[in-house]
C-alpha cells in the first residue's frame, strides 16, 4: 500500500475535506482502515456498505436504469454510488467501489474486476476499472482498498 491510512487522513486534514464512503466488494475496508486510525472522525463521516443491488438502488440512489444497462459491476454505478454517498452523508469527497472479489465471475466480469470512481463535492469525478486478477477474495479485497486510497489522495491535488 503506497498510499497509508494515515498519511490519506493527513492529505485530507491538509485539503479541509471530510470523506465518506459506498463499498459493494470491499465489504467497508476502506472506512474501516481509516477509522482504525485514532483522531479519523474529523475526517471520515460515515460510509455505506452496498453489497446489494436494492441498497445501491435505495439507499444511495443508483438509478434501476443503470443497473439493468451496465450491471452492478461497472464505472457508471460506481459513479452514482459515490455521488449518492456525496449527497445522502454530507461530506466534500466520495468512493464508491463495486466488483467481483471472487471467487466466480464471467467472461464480461472476471473475477478481480474492480470499479472505482471518486468524486469531490463542485469538483470533478474520476472513475477507472481495475483487472487485479484471481488473486483470491481477500487479495482483491485488499488491493481495492488500497486502489481506493490511492484514488482519493490523487483526486485531493
Amino acid at each position: 500500500m503506497s498510499v497509508t491510512p494515515e498519511a490519506l487522513l493527513e492529505a485530507c486534514r491538509t485539503a479541509g475535506v471530510t470523506l465518506v464512503t459506498a463499498e459493494s466488494c470491499t465489504g467497508g475496508m476502506v472506512s474501516s482502515a481509516l477509522i482504525d486510525i485514532a483522531g479519523s472522525s474529523d475526517v471520515v463521516l460515515g460510509g455505506v456498505v452496498a453489497y446489494s443491488n436494492g441498497i445501491k438502488r435505495d439507499v444511495l440512489g443508483v438509478r434501476e436504469e443503470t443497473l439493468k444497462a451496465h450491471g452492478a459491476v461497472s464505472e457508471e454505478t460506481a459513479i452514482e454510488m459515490a455521488t449518492g454517498a456525496l449527497a445522502r452523508l454530507g461530506a466534500e469527497v466520495a468512493v464508491g467501489i463495486t466488483g467481483v472479489a471472487g471467487p466466480g465471475g464471467s467472461g464480461s466480469k472476471p473475477e478481480g474486476m474492480v470499479c472505482f470512481a471518486v468524486t469531490r463535492r463542485g469538483g470533478e469525478t474520476r472513475a477507472e476499472t481495475c483487472q487485479f486478477g484471481a488473486l483470491g477474495r481477500n487479495a482483491v479485497r485488499a488491493a481495492s482498498r488500497d486502489q481506493a486510497f490511492e484514488m482519493i489522495r490523487g483526486l485531493l491535488d
